[in-house]
């Protein structure tokens, strides 16, 4: 056990210190503010605070830990081997830079409660983000950080043993409409037939005909596939079905149909099934507690886990409606359009609210790659070498690596073309040795 002497032990500092020290090097921690106790204990332990007590493992503390609500915090980020940090602590400290401190504004989110520019469906921009701006976005800073701190704590106490961590997959199956063409009811149907008209589009108008009299497969319907790629994997994949209502943004399909609901079921016996929450419902509680409700009814047990229409947050609301409904994982927490690691780890981590200062029960499972973003790559090759640059940073901290592909990505349509291939890679990442 690591024990922490401190000044004053706030739940911003038990909270950042147990997701560095716990969740990453898993060792459990401890706190105290009697320097008897501090000196009496006989194992791994450092003083977190203004002022070093005599020669034990020091370092500097930042202000952040030990305040209430936003302020106006200066960041200078700097240069720290092969990455990046900011809150610099100079000479005396046993490392150069308070990562707790750092950690904590990356993880708390604290970057998106502050004036920023959003794009057209409310969401925080990349561009925005510090990591982003700095040229650190494509690594786990958080994670590389704390494999720092442990070799700094491993010079100073050589007989300690940490446990070693492994690194896993978590891939996500986004589903925001199961079928292309099927299921889709007499009036979309007409509509899609007429549109493809006035577009010229005869192929698409061919399939279309092909696939509702049952003449041809639906090239959405890629579901047979995923799960044989189930079956051969050690990793759960975890599927998000959309089963709100159709509207401007969502054109899934009606949850009412027997046809979906065998469908979701069908899935369920072999992967997790967690609720892609309607854009509506990112909003609107009733709406979110009706889908919710929708699914569980359709699962026959508690839901889990949720996503978020378009990846679309609105801090801290969104995770507040999560956590009323006891919804205890979100997968919403990453970029569109772009690869890398929106709170600085690839370590699952708790929803801290800044508002209330506390850490609440709802673990947020940031994602760092989303097929969409692949599509820049021209090539093939391309692909699969920005896809083994972010797993390969995951591996170096052995982390948590969350892929989002959505079933059409399995399709033969010409995008989408090679992103078996990619899906491949992810999961043969697992079978290999951490770097």
């Amino acid at each position: 056990m690591l024990l922490v002497y401190t000044h004053n032990i706030t739940p911003r500092l038990k909270y950042v210190f147990k997701h560095i020290c716990t969740r990453i090097l898993g060792v459990e921690v401890s706190f105290t503010t009697k320097i008897e106790e501090f000196i009496a204990h006989d194992s791994l332990k450092i003083s977190y605070t203004k002022q070093q007590l005599s020669n034990e493992f020091f370092i500097k503390s930042h202000d952040i830990l030990f305040e209430q609500g936003l302020n106006d915090i200066e960041i200078h980020v700097q240069n720290w081997g092969h990455t990046k940090c900011f809150f610099f602590n100079g000479e005396k400290s046993a490392i150069s830079f308070d990562i707790f401190a750092a950690s904590f504004y990356l993880l708390s989110r604290y970057e998106e409660y502050l004036p920023h520019v959003k794009d057209d469906f409310g969401r925080f921009l990349a561009t925005e983000s510090i990591a982003f701006k700095h040229g650190f976005l494509h690594q786990p800073v958080i994670d590389i950080w704390a494999y720092k701190f442990k070799e700094s704590l491993q010079e100073q106490f050589p007989e300690f043993e940490f446990p070693e961590k492994e690194y896993g997959i978590k891939p996500i199956i986004d589903v925001p409409s199961p079928y292309h063409f099927k299921l889709k009811g007499v009036m979309r149907s007409f509509g899609g037939i007429v549109k493809d008209i006035f577009k010229f589009e005869f192929k698409s108008l061919y399939n279309r005909f092909m696939v509702i009299f049952n003449l041809k497969h639906d090239p959405y319907d890629t579901f047979k596939y995923i799960i044989n790629k189930q079956k051969q994997s050690k990793f759960k994949f975890l599927f998000f079905f959309l089963i709100g209502d159709f509207s401007t943004y969502d054109k899934g399909i009606n949850p009412n149909k027997k046809k979906f609901v065998s469908l979701i079921k069908h899935v369920a016996d072999y992967c997790e099934v967690g609720l892609k929450t309607s854009f509506f419902a990112i909003d609107d509680f009733s709406i979110l507690k009706k889908e919710k409700l929708k699914m569980e009814d359709i699962l026959n047990t508690a839901l889990k886990a949720s996503r978020q229409s378009f990846s679309k947050l609105n801090l801290p609301e969104s995770y507040r409606n999560l956590i009323e409904l006891e919804i205890l994982e979100d997968y919403t927490m990453g970029y569109v359009n772009q690869i890398g690691f929106r709170a600085g780890s690839c370590t699952p981590f708790f929803f801290y609210d800044l508002d209330y200062e506390i850490q609440t029960p709802l673990k947020v499972h940031s994602y760092h790659v989303m097929d969409y973003v692949l599509l820049k790559n021209q090539s093939l090759l391309d692909k699969k070498k920005t896809l083994n640059n972010v797993i390969n940073e995951v591996k170096q901290v052995n982390g948590e690596f969350i892929p989002v592909f959505h079933n059409y990505t399995f399709s033969d349509i010409e995008r989408w073309k090679g992103f078996k291939e990619l899906f491949n890679i992810i999961l043969e990442s697992g079978n290999e040795t951490s770097m």
